[in-house]
């Protein structure tokens, strides 16, 4: 480095990967094999029985280091407030899964007591969350539909409708908290990086739009029936048109009016949030206040509006799932698995990246599934987290789950004591709640135009997976959208934007010719570079973009040349061509014949060129005799850059083989630069080397072979049109001895490559 300059100057050997391997000697690393693995993961010793005990148990790991004085006033302000929230939206969301409104208190309490001593974020709040309420409500009003009778299955004789409906959405959580439990034993917690954040935002805005146009029935007070499957939303939208002039105007007056106040409070409550301590319960004060009118004014009987009606008091015995839902519901539990735990570890990591603890997707999976195995044996249903209750969890001071367990003995004491001071909430106030709360995921439609102008593709995935979970359902719609993105992740890696590089000048620096004026490319030398893997689905459209950078199919060449030769004896033997010391004399003297041009066998014609039985080699750019016409190759050297090439498989490994040899068979010399260890090391194990291909070819940078080439060929530093300064110097090390230095016709000495 150059004191007082940006600058620096290196003087060391041109290295090739075996003369870099020769001269510096690796360490040697003992590979673990599989048995190895395996071996390790189940041998036990003292400290990994303590870790697992402290991984499968965050809680001991948090509590020693809890500050009594410091955080317990926060977390029980921010209990409080998250409990009167979590009470609100445990009624509200249990509309979404078509429950009797009661149900969703179970679920804002044994889901949350269990989370408390297993899982590994202090922030998030457990409880129901209203995508997963929607799909589950969805199975509910499949299996047992408001008209017509249940689905024949076995254990719904002799229970009521609602009795029905609570074992099926018990039954299909204990189910999906099996799957998150199970997916959490075998640790596979990455599996949620398949969801990214571009589809998880289509998909939430898409259930925001099912939400909102399942509570219109609430907001308008109308009985309409509940409908699951492809379509269901349009079909829902239908039924709501068909009864619009039944509407409840009470219902509609008061959902407005809470609906408006409500927004603008929050609205409030974003703008002034540094200066509030807390933010305003402003859906609280509004159920209470509506709750005290209907009761007041005797709403139910007077205008006919549905309420929450009865709400029995304490817990109600556990019951077993049922194993015929089991089998009815498999595959629609698996993706609210994956949805409940997607969301829950995004807000999760969210909170601990901005509070700089760590999470553990893996026990994470095994707190939620712990959890709604429990919360299911006592007939709630399942459980994620809902993104405003756990903003005022975190909002309101809470430090750690002390705040989620407090925020669950407000919602027992609401379930065993006073739960009947609801019994007059109208459910329009329930479903005024559930239509505000949605602003947040519906404003992610503004994310299109920005997705649209930044990456297409991503745009693309979240289009298709909105518009596949509006028209075809939330769990069909999310696969849709998986496949969506799993396939602009294969086009991409399928069609990468490869480019032609050229060296900067004075640097050793390559970029993509297109982009820069002052740039240098040595005559007869191409420099390709192909962005991404290289494997099955890819490498025909790599061997075809390295024949448009090179502009010639180098086995369209090949064969022109030995179909050449091939003629060339036939002329010789025949005595129409002669050779002398000036090259090939033509003794005929009538004109060229095609015909004696014999017929081609395409396989030899894809052999090397074979020069025996000729008197000398020849010069395929020179002009040749009997009218005899091949193309001209003015490229002696090709580098291939694999620097972004991350792996390559056995298909790859024998395509790339053909298109080296093809090139190797036109005397054009081929060097892959940068390449990984590891696919250096496989090339080797596959047998990738041979008498054309060699070890050889491989250079440890582009600059590396750039400098091998310049010294091989040196006429190609002869200057170009359109260069005034071209590179006319150039350093290489020779094993012999010392810095070489060629200049040729240098008109700027200072010029160096």
């Amino acid at each position: 480095m150059q004191a007082g300059a940006k600058r620096y100057v290196v003087a060391r050997a041109l290295y090739s990967e075996e003369s870099f391997s020769d001269e510096h000697k690796k360490v040697y690393r003992h590979r673990k094999t599989t048995l190895d693995h395996v071996r390790q993961y189940f041998t036990c010793d003292a400290k990994r029985a303590k870790n697992a005990i402290l991984s499968l148990l965050p809680i001991i790991g948090w509590f020693k280091i809890y500050r009594v004085k410091e955080w317990l006033l926060s977390d029980i302000v921010s209990g409080v407030s998250t409990g009167l929230v979590a009470v609100l939206q445990g009624l509200a969301y249990c509309l979404l899964a078509s429950l009797p409104p009661w149900y969703g208190l179970f679920s804002a309490f044994f889901p949350v007591v269990i989370y408390f001593f297993l899982g590994t974020s202090r922030h998030i709040s457990v409880g129901p969350f209203p995508v997963l309420c929607l799909m589950i409500g969805s199975v509910v009003t499949r299996l047992v539909p408001d008209e017509g009778p249940a689905a024949n299955v076995t254990g719904f004789e002799g229970l009521t409708k609602d009795e029905q409906r609570v074992l099926v959405a018990s039954s299909v959580t204990f189910l999906v908290g099996i799957m998150q439990l199970a997916m959490g034993i075998l640790q596979v917690g990455f599996v949620v990086m398949y969801l990214s954040d571009t589809l998880v935002s289509g998909f939430t805005t898409a259930a925001a739009i099912h939400i909102l146009v399942s509570q219109l029935k609430f907001v308008l007070g109308l009985q309409v029936p509940g409908i699951s499957g492809p379509l269901s939303i349009i079909y829902t939208l239908e039924a709501i048109f068909n009864k619009i002039h039944s509407t409840n105007v009470c219902d509609v007056v008061i959902s407005l009016v809470i609906m408006v106040v409500v927004f603008v409070v929050k609205e409030v409550n974003d703008r002034f949030k540094a200066k509030l301590p807390v933010p305003i319960p402003i859906e609280v004060i509004m159920t209470v206040i509506a709750c005290g009118v209907s009761y007041a004014f005797d709403f139910r009987t007077k205008y006919g509006i549905g309420v929450v009606g009865h709400i029995p008091k304490g817990y109600e015995p556990p019951i077993a799932p049922n194993l015929h839902i089991f089998r009815d519901t498999a595959m629609e539990a698996f993706p609210m698995a994956i949805v409940g735990f997607a969301v829950a570890f995004s807000v999760a990591k969210v909170y601990s990246v901005k509070h700089d603890y760590t999470i553990d997707g893996n026990q994470e999976l095994i707190a939620f599934g712990a959890s709604n195995i429990v919360g299911a044996s006592f007939k709630s249903f399942a459980a994620s987290t809902a993104l405003s209750r756990s903003a005022v969890q975190e909002s309101t001071g809470g430090k750690t789950q002390i705040a989620g367990l407090l925020s669950a003995v407000i919602v027992m004491i609401v379930t065993l004591a006073i739960g009947f001071l609801l019994d007059p909430l109208p459910k329009s106030v329930l479903g005024a709640v559930v239509i505000v709360n949605l602003k947040g995921m519906l404003m992610q439609f503004r994310e299109v135009p920005y997705l649209w102008r930044r990456d297409k593709p991503d745009c693309a995935v979240w289009l298709g997976t909105c518009v596949a979970a509006i028209l075809l359902g939330l769990d069909l719609g999310l696969a849709a959208g998986l496949g969506v993105e799993l396939l602009s992740v294969v086009l991409r890696a399928q069609f990468p934007r490869c480019s032609v590089l050229a060296n900067i000048h004075g640097t050793d620096i390559y970029k993509d010719r297109k982009d820069y004026v002052d740039i240098y490319e040595p005559e007869g030398v191409k420099i390709f570079r192909i962005p991404s893997p290289i494997f099955f689905a890819n490498i025909e459209f790599f061997r075809s973009k390295l024949i448009e950078a090179v502009g010639f199919n180098p086995l369209r060449i090949l064969r022109k040349r030995n179909k050449a030769l091939r003629l060339l004896r036939k002329l010789l033997k025949k005595g129409y061509l002669q050779w002398t010391s000036n090259g090939f004399l033509n003794t005929s003297c009538g004109p060229f014949k095609e015909s004696v041009e014999l017929e081609s066998n395409a396989e030899e014609l894809d052999m090397p060129t074979d020069f025996k039985d000729l008197p000398a080699r020849v010069d395929w750019n020179a002009e040749l005799p009997a009218n005899i016409a091949v193309p001209r190759v003015d490229l002696h050297s090709l580098v291939l850059d694999f620097a972004a090439v991350s792996f390559l498989d056995v298909s790859a490994l024998k395509g790339l083989k053909v298109a080296l040899k093809e090139f190797i068979r036109i005397e054009v010399d081929v060097y892959i630069v940068a390449c990984d260890p590891y696919i250096l090391e496989k090339l080797h194990q596959c047998s990738f080397f041979d008498d054309e291909v060699k070890p050889s070819i491989f250079f440890l940078t582009l600059h590396d072979a750039v400098l091998h080439i310049l010294d091989k060929h040196p006429e190609s530093l002869q200057k170009k049109s359109s260069y005034d300064k071209i590179l006319t110097t150039v350093t290489v090390h020779h094993p012999a001895g010392g810095l070489r230095s060629r200049d040729r016709n240098a008109p700027d000495p200072e010029t160096k490559l």
